[in-house]
């Protein structure tokens, strides 16, 4: 079994893009190496980052969500998160 890669901590979108980028022969490697001994398995990336779940936005919500969060000095993600987490709190309320 391969050793698992530290993944550092990011500034920003910008370098936690320019990391994957840079370090994308290594983490094809590892990829290789996992499907290589049987350890690769459907969606290890997401649990071991703790990504349980995906919801998928329309472009044009995206774009608004990124316009909305930018005024509020947050990422797009973060600001989405809180939304259905107000949301949800809201609709558990009434």
């Amino acid at each position: 079994m391969a050793t698992r890669r530290l993944i550092p901590k990011f500034e920003s979108e910008a370098d936690e893009a320019r990391w994957w980028f840079e370090h994308a022969d290594e983490l094809m490697d590892d990829f290789d190496a996992a499907a290589a001994d049987g350890t690769l398995g459907h969606g290890t990336v997401a649990r071991r980052f703790g990504l349980t779940n995906v919801v998928e936005l329309k472009s044009n919500d995206v774009d608004l969500a990124r316009e909305l969060a930018a005024r509020h000095g947050v990422e797009y993600q973060t600001y989405v998160q809180n939304l259905v987490h107000d949301a949800l709190i809201l609709a558990k309320a009434s």
